[in-house]
């Protein structure tokens, strides 16, 4: 065999790599959502099965949710945090000025919802470079109940949520809850190729994570914690300064000696109306955030990369059968786990309906990925920051 042909199937070997992925993948989402499905503990919304003392499991409850600016449907995002059955727990909004034009959507939450506990915060001590750090700090100190939740102002819940999040603290050992979420894209297809990047591919890689042991983030969508775990990995105001707080807050969690529990009960992230240009910075920071928190999870992501893995086994096949093969198994297997993850797992009502975008959306991801390898000025809101060892660096001072 001459060296020219040792080479070409050593790539063919190694063009093989996602579809054992994806397998792999397939796999850790059938356990789990099997799991979530059946086991009401995981899944407050099987009503099918039998009734359990979990709802009587029901401690005092603070949401804190860090606003900066208008998302899509703010109002209705909101809303459905206070339509929650659930007997005590309040809602504290932390802003940063008064100028913020949340704050009238917050107002008329407060009108609206009159039986609710709603707070206003407005501004934080500038404890670090995270002005959404900053707020949790301020919010946490103010919080009136044991139990911690923080949830980004694009999450909307549905009924249950709250019980959901509870239940796993009944367990002295868990230190904290997390939840998978999925895309409201709208009709905006750069959204909606971010949407079916949440299910389709970040669900499954956390799930294949989770399957070579504990889970040791968070994912910032919603972070559950108490007060007293807070303080002994020394409260927000040790993560003021870092780029990824949920992966730093479950880091610690877990290396404290408690767990971090994955519930089974998924949330929506309701996707603006945004341009290619907007989408591709926003899948850039998050590749950051994997590149800076977890360096080899972040380079591994070549392997699970069917599309230009495919098209490269394609290219240099021995014959057009081996080629029709390698984009035959990566297209089969890739709408395999998108449905799986996704439309089965959870009810991710955007890769039910647009699934043929899947090959675009892999395209995307590749070039974003691609891209994350290169220094990168992270864009957040209207902020621009370096990362170093993990920490934000302003781009530019910020002006008083």
């Amino acid at each position: 065999m001459t060296i020219g042909a040792a080479v070409r199937y050593a790539f063919l070997a190694l063009a093989l790599a996602p579809f054992a992925y994806y397998l792999l993948a397939i796999f850790a989402s059938l356990q789990f959502f099997r799991t979530a499905k059946a086991n009401p503990a995981m899944d407050p919304t099987d009503s099918d099965g039998p009734p359990d003392s979990r709802a009587e499991f029901t401690p005092g409850i603070s949401i804190l949710k860090p606003i900066r600016g208008l998302d899509r449907e703010t109002f209705e995002n909101y809303a459905s945090f206070c339509e929650q059955d659930y007997p005590e727990f309040e809602l504290l909004f932390g802003v940063s000025d008064e100028s913020d034009p949340a704050i009238v959507e917050i107002e008329r939450l407060i009108r609206e919802f009159p039986s609710r506990s709603i707070r206003l915060l407005i501004g934080s001590e500038p404890l670090g470079v995270s002005d959404k750090v900053n707020k949790l700090c301020r919010m946490a100190r103010e919080a009136r109940h044991e139990i911690i939740l923080v949830s980004d102002s694009d999450v909307r819940v549905e009924a249950g949520f709250l019980r959901a999040m509870a239940a796993p603290f009944r367990d002295s050992g868990v230190g904290g809850v997390t939840c998978l979420y999925r895309g409201l894209a709208g009709i905006s297809v750069p959204a909606i190729l971010e949407a079916l990047g949440n299910t389709g591919d970040f669900v499954p890689g956390v799930l294949v994570s989770r399957l070579f042991g504990p889970l040791s983030f968070m994912l910032g969508a919603v972070m559950v914690t108490t007060k007293a775990q807070l303080a002994e990995i020394g409260g927000f105001e040790s993560l003021a300064d870092y780029f990824c707080d949920d992966y730093e807050l479950g880091n610690r969690i877990a290396a404290s000696g408690r767990r971090v529990v994955l519930s089974g009960f998924p949330v929506s992230i309701v996707y603006p109306r945004e341009s290619l240009n907007e989408a591709f910075r926003h899948q850039l920071r998050w590749n950051l955030s994997i590149r800076y928190s977890r360096p080899w999870g972040h380079f591994g992501l070549i392997f699970s990369q069917g599309l230009p893995w495919a098209i490269l086994g394609a290219a240099i096949a021995p014959s057009a059968a081996i080629a029709g093969g390698y984009l035959g198994a990566y297209l089969v297997l890739r709408c395999a786990l998108a449905y799986v993850a996704g439309a089965w797992g959870m009810q991710d009502e955007t890769v039910r309906e647009r699934w043929r975008l899947l090959p675009l959306r892999d395209a995307f991801a590749f070039v974003v990925w691609v891209a994350s390898f290169f220094p990168q000025r992270i864009h957040w809101r209207d902020r621009e920051f370096y990362v170093r060892e993990k920490r934000l660096v302003p781009a530019q001072p910020r002006h008083p």
